[in-house]
């Protein structure tokens, strides 16, 4: 019969312990530091409490016994290689980056952002976006990473695209344990042209990624990037006054003499054209970009020689069928060929005034 002290392991279940105490036909049988409730005649003793086993106890499997016997394993200690510094990392070197989970549907594809902190700083840092239409900021990470790494920040659905016209990154920099130069804490705002997650040419090779990304430098080399915001009107008033000053003075019956240094570059992507789509289905749109593409081309029919190169992406060639019509219809004098790839990337054409 077994006593308090005993080492027992259950009868008719997995477990087993020592027996702290007996009260009737049920003994409490110590498990990890738990007391387990279990009547007295399930139990089987191992080892009883003199630690010399009973003779009665011969025929249970050594197994059994040392199973009982044996202490817990200590869990294996894990070693990192420690981070080394190098010269080229005192200076920050920050980029946002956006990777397809399935490069091949990206219609279809969410996204995983990163951050990667090439530098021997640790970072503190926030991941914020907004759409053009709201107000605020939504904070969608905020954490540490440490010199040299990279962070997963999470996933991008498709549906949230919408929300990230714009992004910035909030950080302070600094090492631990030693001294270091001083980084001036700093917010970067840049704005993200969500369409190109859609664009199989706008993921490329990176250094710091060994799939195909969708790159935003936000620091180099200690250098915060900086959204450059240009107000149309301004400069084309800019453009206009420096033409005047620089206008040689010529007699009045001297014939103008138009100079042609390179081809003009009109991007007819519809986000290129107007702030908002809302509203708008896919005949509206491609009426909006043979639009401009009219106003361009009427306003340089006189300008003999003239190259222009429209790019249209290559979709599934639509607006290119729509802009090779106009050319057969309405213009044509005009010679058209495909550009340069190495210039311009899938999707343009080059249109030459006769």
């Amino acid at each position: 019969m077994a006593k308090t002290g005993d080492i027992v392991r259950f009868l008719n279940s997995v477990g087993g312990g020592r027996i702290t105490r007996i009260e009737g036909t049920i003994a409490y049988v110590d498990e990890d530091g738990f007391e387990t409730p279990v009547l007295l005649r399930e139990c089987v003793v191992v080892t009883p409490a003199g630690g010399i086993p009973d003779k009665m106890q011969l025929v249970i499997p050594k197994e059994e016994i040392s199973k009982a016997k044996e202490p817990k394993a200590e869990p294996a200690p894990t070693f990192e290689l420690p981070f080394v510094e190098t010269a080229e990392g005192e200076t920050l070197n920050i980029v946002l980056g956006y990777e397809a989970q399935d490069l091949k549907r990206l219609s279809q594809s969410a996204f995983d952002a990163y951050l990667v902190n090439d530098s021997n700083y640790f970072l503190y840092f926030t991941y914020l976006t907004r759409g053009d239409e709201q107000k605020g900021w939504t904070a969608r990470y905020a954490g540490m990473v440490e010199p040299g790494t990279q962070v997963l920040l999470g996933e991008v659905e498709r549906e949230q695209l919408p929300l990230m016209d714009r992004v910035a990154i909030q950080y302070i920099a600094f090492k631990q344990g030693r001294e270091f130069q001083a980084k001036a804490p700093a917010w970067v705002e840049l704005k993200l042209d969500t369409t190109k997650f859609f664009k199989l040419h706008c993921f490329q090779r990176n250094t710091y990624f060994d799939e195909p990304v969708i790159a935003v430098p936000i620091v180099r080399s200690d250098i915060p990037a900086r959204q450059i915001e240009i107000d149309p009107h301004a400069l084309n008033r800019a453009m206009r006054e420096k033409s005047q000053q620089a206008k040689p003075m010529s007699r009045p019956s001297q014939k103008k003499q138009m100079a042609i240094d390179g081809p003009l570059i009109v991007d007819l992507h519809i986000n290129e054209l107007i702030d908002n789509t809302s509203g708008l289905n896919n005949t509206d749109m491609l009426n909006v970009q043979l639009d401009k593409f009219r106003e361009v081309m009427d306003a340089n029919l006189k300008n003999h020689g003239r190259k222009i190169v429209f790019i249209h992406g290559k979709g599934e060639g639509v607006l290119r069928k729509a802009l090779l019509k106009e050319l057969s219809y309405r213009y044509k004098g005009c010679e058209a060929q495909d550009a340069s790839f190495q210039e311009y990337g899938y999707g343009a054409t080059q249109i030459k005034i006769k």
